[in-house]
């Protein structure tokens, strides 16, 4: 949805920020670019193109079908629109796209990486390639200039607004391949970035066929809004807050070199990465709660797919509270 511009790092910001391990190898999702290759981002590279306004109306009508959603509530609707949450924002989002795929905080069999990674396609977030590529960006130049979505350049700005500008790159995988070289080697990831559109079409006529089925066609189109438009409204704006309120309010218990802090609310939508400072301090770390009272749904997943035989090398960060400090201090 927003777009990149390659190009020379300006005067002093030849050296990318990063919270990275310093030690940590390239396929724990430590990638770095040089300055002369960096893919540019944010305000300053995007604006300039102007909205854009398939991006601007696919989230406008979104939003109003979300609000009609409400006139047509059932119980059997929102137990589907749960559900599908879980499956698109936690199993999809926060433990796929983010903790396996960008920072290979734990690994898994190929089978599972990619049942996962076609959940993340129904959040309306794009494929694995846009995705990682972009949070890996942010990871490199965190709250700096080139970062996507820093509320440095203002609130709205990181919560929504950088995605309206500039040309759409969610098929565009050989300009974000220099981040995501191991998900550009693999042929599902390339292909799943081309059509990350076809899950959510799929599900949403899955959605108005069965529930026509059994309710007439007034249900069929009340499980769409519900299973759809509602819930994929709802998902993003918990991702967005991860972008947005993360970076401007609560605690911060490491001194990172950005202004990431750890929110208890946004963990409650987002499934426990509202533990924003820990995450960029510890990124590899598939833990993002570090004391028993950080509430980390996604870590539990993870978990439970461990005992399952569903993941393995699971990385948890190594906490001192009498001496915190960032991976790599």
């Amino acid at each position: 949805m927003a777009s990149v511009i390659t190009a020379p790092s300006p005067a002093g910001t030849g050296e990318a920020q990063s919270d990275s391990n310093t030690t940590m190898p390239e396929a724990a999702g430590a990638h770095t670019v040089a300055a002369r290759d960096l893919v540019r981002m944010g305000k300053a590279a995007t604006v300039g193109e102007g909205i854009n306004w398939v991006t601007l109306t696919t989230i406008i009508l979104f939003h109003v079908g979300a609000l009609a959603a409400f006139f047509f509530f059932s119980w059997q609707r929102l137990a589907v629109m749960v559900i599908l949450y879980v499956l698109a924002i936690n199993v999809g989002i926060g433990m796929c796209y983010h903790r396996l795929l960008t920072h290979r905080g734990y690994q898994t069999p190929k089978w599972v990486e990619y049942l996962m990674s076609i959940c993340a396609t129904l959040s309306l977030e794009g494929g694995p390639i846009f995705w990682v590529s972009t949070h890996r960006v942010h990871h490199q130049l965190s709250d700096h200039e080139g970062d996507p979505h820093t509320p440095r350049e203002g609130g709205w700005w990181a919560h929504a607004g950088w995605l309206l500008f500039g040309k759409a790159l969610h098929a565009q995988t050989d300009v974000l391949a220099r981040y995501s070289p191991d998900l550009s080697k693999d042929k599902f990831h390339v292909w799943l970035s081309k059509y990350h559109w076809l899950p959510l079409v799929a599900s949403g006529l899955l959605l108005l066929g069965g529930g026509w089925m059994w309710g007439g066609w007034v249900n069929g189109v009340a499980m769409v809004l519900w299973g759809v438009l509602l819930r994929v409204t709802l998902g993003l704006h918990a991702t967005w807050l991860v972008n947005s309120a993360t970076h401007l309010w609560g605690s911060r218990r490491f001194e990172t070199r950005d202004d990431s802090r750890n929110s208890w609310w946004v963990a409650l939508v987002s499934g426990g990465e509202g533990w924003h400072n820990n995450h960029h301090a510890h990124p590899v770390s598939a833990r993002h709660g570090l004391r028993w009272y950080e509430i980390d749904p996604n870590f539990y997943g993870i978990w439970l797919m461990s005992k399952l035989g569903l993941a393995r090398k699971i990385r948890v960060a190594k906490y001192d509270p009498e001496n915190p400090k960032p991976a790599g201090l």
